[in-house]
């Protein structure tokens, strides 16, 4: 209660009463705010992921209960928090004079959703810093910092171009895993990749047949990959040209590339093992294979099957654990789409970068290996599997081949000719693997450049 009114305006009971929402009004766009650093603690402090906590159905309740337009504000927030969450934290901690307390979590959580309005989103300032005031005001953990919220948010906005302008020598990726990437890569290109990962992405199209006619009808441009990429546009594709008739869906360039590399895929015999949510399995219809689409998860299977319906397509689905699936007769190809770390995806998932860590990277990398190993038991000789995920790390991709194929003399690589990819030479390796990554594909007039990271290797089975 407001200790202006005067102690005896109530009886004595009320006054240990916590402040109702009628004498305490939620200021508009208050909630959201604190919706959205309630998100990013999750993810940053508890490694939740932030696809789980904005789902629809099964998500963050305070997610859940905001309007549609203030989900989509909380998620811009969110994501662009993350996604600059190093460069946030060198700005905030710039106009500091002395670090945050120990302890401090929920008021840094409280500035760096402030201040990603403040430096990166169309947001009024006025509101970022106000609300974040109040915010702070309202939280016992942090009313007595909301003078020093006040003054500093105030401050950003007065020198918000030299603080741009300082952060950004600021690496945008952890410590951690831009070691990895220079290890990788050379400074250079980990640099440019993690500056790729700031771009936000566009969207994707696969088509059934004839892209250049749904480029056209579409607005669209013809990326190397076949795929079509949509200028920059307002609204939900659901609402677009051939959507409804299931003429095409939506699949990031690099994540078309692993079923292309079976080239003639025409009457074969083919499983796609982790199938869900389809565009894979789409792919591998469209070019008249003979699919069985094998998922573990019920949820995703559910999923599967409504997307290849919405397509008007056929495949065997099969629900269950892949380390059980065996086809009465050996298989002409297995594509295995591998659980990863999604290091390559954090254009559209910046919560990767610290929601995982190396020690989920080594634990997947095993998964995988196990994973392709058993994937190479199903295919007869002369069979192709192609073993892909959306993983930057080699620990994920080129080394865990690399390994395999050497104490494996039954399996041949199948290399990838770079001949056979214009305009993609640059991600065919010298042994004739895939690896795009964020910084591939300049961008063209209307559309954004990038695509997702992918590594992929064709083996054979001798």
């Amino acid at each position: 209660m407001d200790d202006k009114k005067k102690k005896n305006s109530k009886p004595q009971s009320q006054h240990r009463r916590a402040p109702s929402a009628q004498s305490h009004p939620q200021k508009p766009g208050l909630e959201v705010r604190v919706t959205a650093a309630k998100l990013l603690a999750a993810a940053v402090d508890r490694k939740i992921s932030l696809d789980g906590m904005i789902d629809p159905v099964n998500g963050n309740p305070a997610y859940r209960a905001l309007s549609d337009a203030d989900r989509a504000l909380a998620r811009a927030m969110v994501t662009t928090a993350l996604r600059y969450l190093p460069r946030l934290e060198a700005a905030i901690a710039s106009l500091l004079d002395s670090p945050l307390p120990e302890g401090a979590r929920t008021l840094q959580h409280v500035f760096i959703i402030a201040a990603a309005q403040i430096l990166h989103l169309d947001v009024p300032v006025h509101a970022a810093v106000d609300l974040a005031v109040e915010q702070a005001d309202r939280d016992p953990r942090t009313r007595r910092f909301a003078k020093l919220v006040n003054a500093v948010l105030r401050r950003l906005v007065r020198e918000k171009d030299d603080i741009l302008g300082q952060t950004a020598a600021v690496s945008p990726i952890p410590s951690w895993f831009r070691e990895r990437l220079v290890a990788a890569y050379g400074k250079d290109e980990a640099d440019r990749i993690a500056e790729a990962q700031l771009v936000q992405p566009a969207i994707d199209l696969t088509v059934k047949a004839d892209p250049q006619t749904w480029a056209q009808r579409l607005g669209a441009t013809v990326l190397p990959t076949g795929s079509l990429r949509l200028p920059s546009f307002q609204g939900s594709v659901t609402e677009l040209e051939g959507y409804a008739e299931g003429a095409w869906w939506v699949q990031d360039a690099a994540s078309s590339i692993p079923p292309r590399l079976f080239k003639d895929a025409a009457g074969k015999r083919i499983a796609d093992l982790c199938a869900a949510p389809g565009g894979k399995t789409a792919q591998l219809v469209a070019a008249g294979a003979v699919v069985t689409a094998v998922e573990q998860s019920a949820n995703r299977v559910v999923r599967l099957k409504q997307n290849l319906e919405r397509l008007h397509m056929e495949a065997e689905v099969v629900a269950g654990d892949l380390f059980e699936f065996r086809p009465t007769e050996l298989l002409d190809g297995v594509l295995l789409d591998a659980p990863c770390s999604s290091t390559g995806t954090t254009r559209r998932h910046p919560d990767v970068f610290w929601t995982k860590g190396p020690e989920d990277i080594a634990k997947l990398s095993a998964l995988q290996e196990k994973m392709l190993r058993h994937a190479l038991t199903l295919v007869k000789p002369g069979g192709l599997v192609v073993f892909s995920n959306c993983s930057l790390d080699p620990m994920e991709g080129e080394e865990l081949v690399a390994r395999v194929l050497a104490d494996t003399p039954t399996v041949e690589r199948a290399p990838v000719k770079a001949e056979d990819w214009p305009g993609l030479e640059a991600a065919i390796t010298d042994v004739g693997d895939v690896r795009t990554t964020p910084a591939m594909l300049p961008p063209t007039e209307g559309t954004t450049g990038g695509m997702d990271g992918f590594f992929a290797s064709v083996l054979r089975i001798r």
